[in-house]
């Protein structure tokens, strides 16, 4: 049996509102007892919030079902750094899913880690100035992803990856990152799923995180060509005959259940 790990931003939606397709797709791959978990690099909503959008597409997902780089985070600080004071810099609500982790209103409040999320308004010259002195001074640095973009409405937005590379070239440092393409997520959900690596399929728009990182860890991949996705960078990778390509490439969601029923694991 094939286990589905589903990319959310640029795979069912864009800017909360469901690709074509999408609404068909789940409910087919539903009706085919395919067993399912959502991995997203979203932290602009909770757990709880991501559903309840979804549900107003008509894409009936459940929180349960969803494994954000926020609880992964979470997680990781309570077994790496636990009872530690931190400060979360990151666009959303997502204190639910950081449950467990004291977190502090900002620098100014003594943060002994320093979690960032997803890149907004708060990523501001004086904040990232802050971050990188305090780097510098020795306080550990977490990241929830690496993502690069996202996709709106309005086009492709910077991300936190972005920040990353400057700051760890400023620091001298690397900071770690716990969202995809981190292996870290990609395990957490094989385990819920309760099945082996190479029993599943991850799904996404991103070439590197979602799709290349998920068969580093020893899954499948499926790119899709919506949300972030770009076809000169797919060109790129499948023109370099020692580098790996994606598993599978299809056109959009819409063409996953097609897909699903021919593989053979």
């Amino acid at each position: 049996m094939v286990g589905l790990l589903l990319d959310i931003d640029g795979v069912l939606v864009t800017s909360w509102r469901p690709l074509p397709g999408a609404v068909e797709a789940l409910d087919a791959l539903e009706r085919q007892g395919v067993p399912r978990m959502f991995l997203t690099n979203t932290t602009s909503k909770s757990r709880h919030q991501i559903a309840e959008s979804l549900s107003a597409c008509g894409l009936r997902v459940g929180a349960e079902e969803i494994l954000s780089a926020a609880r992964l985070t979470a997680e990781f600080l309570g077994a790496e750094y636990p009872g530690r004071r931190v400060w979360v810099l990151n666009k959303g609500p997502i204190a639910e899913d950081m449950s467990g982790v004291e977190i502090v209103d900002g620098p100014d409040d003594a943060p002994e880690v320093i979690v960032l999320g997803g890149a907004g308004d708060g990523f501001t010259h004086d904040a990232m100035s802050r971050v990188l002195q305090m780097m510098l001074d020795g306080i550990p640095v977490v990241a929830m992803h690496r993502s690069m973009t996202w996709s709106t409405d309005d086009g492709i937005k910077i991300d936190t990856g972005v920040y990353l590379e400057g700051l760890e070239k400023a620091a001298g440092q690397s900071i770690r990152a716990i969202g995809k393409p981190s292996p870290i997520g990609f395990r957490s959900a094989v385990e819920v799923l309760g099945m082996e690596p190479t029993s599943v399929v991850m799904v996404g728009d991103d070439l590197h995180n979602d799709v290349l990182g998920a068969q580093a860890s020893a899954l499948r991949g499926v790119l899709v060509r919506t949300g972030k996705f770009r076809a000169d960078e797919l060109d790129r990778v499948l023109a370099d005959e020692f580098g790996p390509v994606p598993d599978h490439v299809i056109d959009s969601v819409a063409d996953l259940p097609d897909l699903v029923a021919s593989l053979e694991i």
